[in-house]
């Protein structure tokens, strides 16, 4: 009887960190071994035979390069969760939202140059093409990433680069309140497809969305493409707002560059925790020398639009420079 009823005896929701001489956090407790998909390593979902569901996952996440004996050991050092992320970016977004009540009380967009008004049309409002294309890498990512713990950084940096298209989106429509002749709101798709500034980071942002395994996908995302959309559009266009006396756009990419920063920390904690494994080392390096000179040729053709910041080009590759190396990379 006692046996049975030991047997009966209901789990702790964490009972699968038990061996831990510590209370788990709430963390662990809600982000650790979500994925049911990972138990069967040859069949991750049980459907009928010959499913394409399978056939993908076992191509393109089990069978990858990458590998490691136990991804779900993976820690986000931040440690955020549904809760603790809406509170971080509650706070973000409020103090965006001063922003752009206090600049438009000030009639900041009255006072701009139109000449930057017009660079604002080509360089500035067709960004939400990039924004949105990061945001579907991270919800592929979040679909197929192999412990729910990465596939948590995936899902809350989906979160914010919606908040990016969401602030580009949102000065679109404001720019073109004032500046009615200058095309905000109609021709970002004409300077995305054909002007030539966009077009080293259309052909980056169009080849990495049809990079289908989990881990290089990762890779072309936080060790290439978003490092440089950091270095120029984040980076060097803020400085150029400053010198045209658009402090707003300057203060707005700014608070961007934050969450950026802290995707930057979590893709040093992950790279980390995947080169433990030598031959994975190998691997990362090698998509890295692939997809960078895509990366390079985006922020060389985008710079140079830049003509107030000669040094554009050279600062924005430093930056590209910097962030590889601080994941052990060259």
């Amino acid at each position: 009887m006692s046996d049975s009823a030991e047997t009966l005896k209901p789990l702790k929701t964490w009972s699968h960190l038990s061996k831990q001489r510590k209370r788990p956090s709430e963390y662990e407790i809600v982000s650790t071994n979500l994925h049911f998909h990972t138990n069967n390593k040859e069949k991750p979902f049980e459907v009928g035979q010959g499913a394409k569901m399978n056939d993908w996952y076992l191509k393109y996440r089990n069978n990858s390069p990458l590998t490691h004996d136990d991804w779900d050991a993976f820690r986000d050092p931040e440690q955020l969760v549904y809760r603790t992320y809406n509170i971080l970016q509650e706070g973000q977004e409020a103090y965006v939202t001063g922003l752009l009540n206090q600049f438009s009380e000030r009639g900041n967009d009255q006072m701009i140059p139109k000449k930057w008004a017009e660079d604002l049309a080509r360089l500035y409002t067709p960004s939400r093409y990039i924004y949105h294309a990061m945001q579907m890498i991270s919800s592929y990512l979040h679909q197929m990433s192999p412990a729910s713990t990465i596939s948590n950084l995936s899902t809350y940096q989906a979160a914010d680069h919606l908040r990016w298209v969401t602030h580009s989106a949102y000065r679109t429509c404001e720019l073109g309140k004032t500046w009615a002749d200058v095309g905000f709101g109609e021709k970002e798709r004409e300077h995305w497809e054909n002007d030539a500034a966009w077009q080293g980071f259309r052909e980056l942002a169009e080849k990495a969305l049809v990079v289908w395994d989990w881990a290089e996908a990762t890779v072309v995302l936080e060790v290439v493409l978003k490092p440089a959309v950091s270095a120029a559009v984040q980076k060097q266009l803020g400085l150029a707002g400053a010198e045209n006396g658009d402090t707003l756009l300057s203060l707005l990419n700014d608070a961007q560059m934050r969450d950026a920063e802290r995707h930057q920390r979590q893709t040093k904690s992950l790279m980390e925790f995947a080169m433990a494994n030598e031959a994975n080392a190998t691997t990362i390096q090698g998509w890295v020398d692939k997809w960078q000179p895509l990366a390079d040729k985006a922020v060389e053709a985008y710079c140079a639009a830049l003509t107030d910041l000669p040094d554009a080009t050279e600062e924005a590759k430093a930056y590209m420079t910097s962030a590889r190396q601080s994941l052990g990379l060259k």
